[in-house]
């Protein structure tokens, strides 16, 4: 739809805009949500780009500019298979009038218009922005340093991605164009600029804005130079690669590439012990590492290496230069902490200089670790010696002496576990406790960061290997280190921590238990929390994750400090809710709210109104701001609360019941799996409140249900919803929809008949059959359509019963499929009489055969046509989970004991009919097992 270029139009946008800055909530939100709902029309943005240009009122202006800005943000890029969020004409007047635009603005609104040319150029420049750059050179003769300066902040937010972003091609093509077009041009402007400097000399206020013109210049010139500067060049890039091709055919080739081997062994070697230090030889560096340390593995290669003065030169000039932290490692860990962090813990430190050498020394101890262990000893205790001689000047001897020993020990090893495989010639206790555990005992936390973080992360790793006493020592450690102004001791610190707390003993316990750690529970959760007060990790991951581990760890060691802790993490809910944008860490912190509500609630139910009072208001804000990546969230809190409720629903979930069948939050594929979670725990805390007070709803709650099973993804979502109905609600107030369920079931399994479908709907009609009677079912099928019971058990329930899965979804099946056999009057004296004995058959084969898992092969294609584009993922919480329910828990224990019983009853109301049925038609192998089912039970066939 398209809105008209009218001053109608201006007007009424000009009074939204201005209610959207009015601080009251009933006043701005109603005018944001108007917004919202027009941006898609056709002239929206225009309507915008006109009134910041002809506003006569100048917050107007830099509203308009603020809202265009967002709106290109949200819209501008196009997403394969969604639709195309602004019209092709649209896109093109804004491309033709924005950098004029920009460049006649004041200097607030000439920002914001800057920001949206940069964010339209990442898409659309080159290809789809030709003349971008010429319009923008053709600027710079201007002579008005505001238009100029205008162009060049454009121009560097447009550009400063070329300092980070991966080489490739088509990144070299565009530099070079952009070179080509701005290189001279830029440069006559720099020279000219620094005249005009010369000439104003005197004129503070022109050498203010001549110098800001400078500044940009310059800023410029790095981002077009930078993939240069310390990047390996095209030569580094080629040996380097030579090295990956040769460790390839080492590896793989071995018997065709071994007479060349030796050549290359020597070649490489002479590169690794002549290349530099610097940044850009780190990927040629490792990648010639890498190669020694794959060749060196392999047992026809040894002979190369086995001379005890080669293995010295290795040692001594490629794998302890290696291991040192040099400045730039230093750079990156003070300045880019998280980067540092990312590539240390998490693995994808795959081409640094440390981890190649690691590699190098772990694969010369496959043949070599007598020797090897000997002369590395060595080293380590001559730089532990250099280190004790000035401890303040020479740390980093020391801390590549850890590095030596976590590399020299460490045989096997993975994230979880740590160090599975150590090398026994290496004390690792003795270490630790004479080089780790000082370190961590200094009064001073901030004190040699970079050895604390290797102390933490030795401990980490080899947890495994050192004593359970030593570890326990180190926990108040690690707790005191959660001070550490060093964004990467005080992660390390918590993430050690973490580890700890999940370690395994005997019997798959934790290693520590709550008793153990109780001493220290009021530091550990004042220091995590202080932790995420400190610079840079206001959200880090590690931290709540450590705060998370540690609620499940202590259970109600905690429960004192709850009202402060739910306190300060509802704070944090709140500050993150504003803009979330750390994933991992907004899940922990779900997790941990989630453990402070079952740890509490276990000991107290009556507490959930303590939580409800602290949350709900949080929740309301996150659910009206229509936060999406935390609504799946607020729902899975939501009905763990509620599902702590005994008895009925308390009247503020009632009051939130009708906006949960509103189709708009069902569109999003990640609320799907926490709102049927949440309709589920109200249909079973409070479907007589349901059916009384909020009759009119029930279409509502069986439209979602319909929307679910019309959907090939979310299909047994809808099954859910359908059985929870089923089971809950009184039967009087599903009378009229059932037979249009079951209509609904039909025309899907007719148009779109799955595997998974075909289960649920199993699954369904025998709780069916629980709930309402054999009878009722039989007479519904048979009310859609004459003998239409008969064509079910024949097609769908006696072939395909032996697919269903689960223990829960089996016992139901067995036990309606048990109902159907005996109380179902039809099934003994009509044409259904011939189904009896395969029925029977069908239902001792789900008990004794193994599960049919056979998928068609049209099946094994993923079907995402449900889910076009980019959606919010679900993410289950596990501390919100619910406990398997099982609706046929308290009739039966035992089907097939339960099976032999009602067999019994029904051969007492018509003898020698069911023995004869059994024994003519039946198996034999069946039959036995029946006997077997008989005799369990103590009865027999009359």
């Amino acid at each position: 739809m398209a809105m008209e270029l009218s001053d109608a139009n201006l007007q009424t946008l000009t009074e939204y805009l201005k209610k959207t800055l009015d601080p009251d909530p009933a006043i701005r939100r109603p005018a944001e949500k108007f917004l919202e709902s027009v941006e898609g029309n056709q002239n929206y943005p225009l309507l915008l780009l006109t009134l910041l240009e002809k506003s006569q009122d100048n917050v107007i202006k830099v509203c308009a500019s603020v809202t265009f800005k967002n709106y290109i943000k949200r819209n501008w890029r196009i997403v394969e298979d969604e639709p195309n969020k602004i019209c092709e004409a649209d896109r093109v007047a804004i491309k033709a009038n924005i950098v004029h635009l920009m460049l006649s603005s004041p200097e607030q609104i000439q920002k914001q218009l800057s920001d949206a040319i940069s964010i339209i150029g990442r898409e659309d420049f080159p290809q789809k922005w030709p003349d971008l750059l010429t319009e923008m050179v053709n600027r710079f003769q201007s002579g008005d340093f505001h238009v100029i300066n205008g162009v060049l902040r454009t121009a560097h937010s447009l550009f400063k991605r070329y300092r980070h972003e991966f080489k490739s091609n088509e990144l070299w093509t565009e530099i070079k164009l952009v070179l080509d077009a701005f290189a001279l041009p830029l440069t006559n402007l720099f020279k000219a600029t620094i005249e005009l400097c010369s000439t104003h000399a005197n004129d503070a206020s022109a050498l203010r804005i001549l110098f800001s013109s400078l500044i940009l210049i310059s800023k410029l010139f790095y981002s077009l130079n930078f993939q240069d500067e310390e990047e390996a060049g095209l030569l580094e890039l080629l040996k380097s690669q030579i090295c990956d091709n040769a460790a390839l055919y080492a590896q793989k080739y071995d018997e065709e590439f071994q007479r060349y081997l030796p050549r290359f062994v020597t070649a490489i070697w002479n590169l690794l012990v002549t290349t530099g230090q610097e940044v850009k030889y780190d990927l040629l560096v490792s990648n010639a590492i890498q190669f020694l340390a794959s060749v060196c593995e392999r047992p026809h290669y040894k002979n190369l290496f086995e001379d005890q003065n080669t293995l010295t030169s290795i040692c001594e000039k490629v794998i302890v230069p290696n291991m040192e932290f040099r400045a730039a490692d230093e750079e990156a860990f003070e300045d880019n902490s998280e980067e540092y962090i990312r590539r240390d813990l998490e693995g994808s430190d795959i081409d640094t200089r440390r981890r190649a050498a690691c590699d190098l020394v772990r694969g010369l101890c496959k043949f070599f670790e007598g020797p090897v262990t000997g002369i590395f000893s060595g080293y380590v205790n001559s730089m532990l010696q250099e280190y004790a001689k000035n401890p303040s000047v020479n740390w980093k001897h020391k801390d590549a002496a850890i590095y030596l020993v976590t590399s020299l020990a460490s045989k096997a090893q993975t994230q979880k576990h740590g160090i599975t495989q150590a090398n026994e010639l290496v004390n690792l206790t003795e270490f630790f406790v004479s080089h780790i555990l000082p370190d961590l005992k200094s009064a001073n936390v901030n004190e040699f960061p970079v050895l604390k973080a290797d102390g933490i992360k030795y401990i980490m790793i080899f947890r495994n290997q050192v004593p359970k006493e030593h570890l326990l020592v180190s926990i108040p450690l690690l707790i005191n280190h959660l001070q550490a102004e060093s964004i990467v001791v005080h992660t390390y610190a918590a993430h050690a921590l973490e580890r700890l707390f999940t370690m395994r003993g005997p019997n798959n316990a934790t290693l520590f238990t709550a008793a153990e750690i109780a001493p220290f529970v009021e530091i550990l959760l004042t220091n995590l929390f202080k932790a995420l007060t400190l610079p840079g990790s206001s959200e880090n991951e590690y931290i709540m994750k450590a705060i998370m581990r540690s609620f499940s760890l202590l259970q109600e060691a905690i429960i004192p400090y709850i009202p402060t802790l739910i306190t300060q993490l509802t704070q944090k809910l709140l500050a993150v809710s504003k803009n979330p944008s750390k994933p991992h860490f907004n899940h922990y912190m779900f997790e941990a709210i989630c453990l402070s509500i079952r740890i509490t609630c276990k000991a107290n139910p009556a507490a959930v109104v303590n939580f409800e009072e602290a949350l709900f208001l949080v929740f309301t804000e996150i659910l009206q701001n229509d936060v999406q990546e935390f609504i799946p969230y607020v729902f899975q809190v939501m009905s763990l609360l509620l599902e702590t409720h005994k008895n009925d629903i308390p009247s503020s979930y009632m009051a939130l019941f009708p906006h949960l069948l509103q189709p708009v939050l069902w569109e999003r594929t990640g609320n799907i799996p926490a709102l049927v979670r949440l309709l589920q725990a109200f249909l079973e805390r409070g479907s007589n409140t349901i059916a009384s007070a909020a009759a009119d709803k029930i279409p509502g709650l069986l439209g979602v249900f319909q929307k679910l099973i019309a959907s090939k993804a979310n299909d047994h979502q809808g099954f859910y919803l359908l059985n929870s109905i089923i089971e809950h609600m009184p039967p009087e107030s599903v009378d009229q929809y059932r037979k249009q369920i079951f209509i609904l079931l039909f025309q899907r399994l007719q148009s779109s008949r799955t595997t998974k479908f075909l289960k649920s709907f199993l699954v369904f009609i025998n709780l069916y059959c629980i709930k309402y009677g054999a009878l009722a079912l039989q007479e519904i099928f048979d009310g859609i359509q004459p003998k239409m019971f008969g064509m079910v058990l024949e097609k769908i329930i006696i072939p395909e019963i032996q697919k269903v899965s689960g223990y829960v979804e089996k016992k139901i099946c067995a036990v309606g499929i048990t109902k159907l056999l005996t109380e179902c009057p039809p099934m003994m004296d009509t044409e259904y009489t011939k189904l009896w004995t395969p029925l029977l058959q069908s239902l001792i084969g789900l008990f004794e055969l193994p599960e049919d898992d056979t998928i068609p092969d049209e099946e094994h294609f993923i079907d995402i046509e449900d889910t076009p584009g980019y959606q919010t993922a679900f993410s289950q919480l596990a501390f919100a989970g619910k406990k398997e329910h099982d609706p046929v828990g308290q009739m039966v224990n035992n089907p097939k004991v339960h099976l032999a019983q009602s067999l019994h009853k029904l051969s007492t109301a018509c003898p020698g009919r069911v023995p004869s049925m059994v024994s003519t038609s039946l198996n034999a192998e069946a039959l036995q097992y029946l006997q077997g089912y008989l005799q369990e039970a103590s009865v027999t066939l009359l």
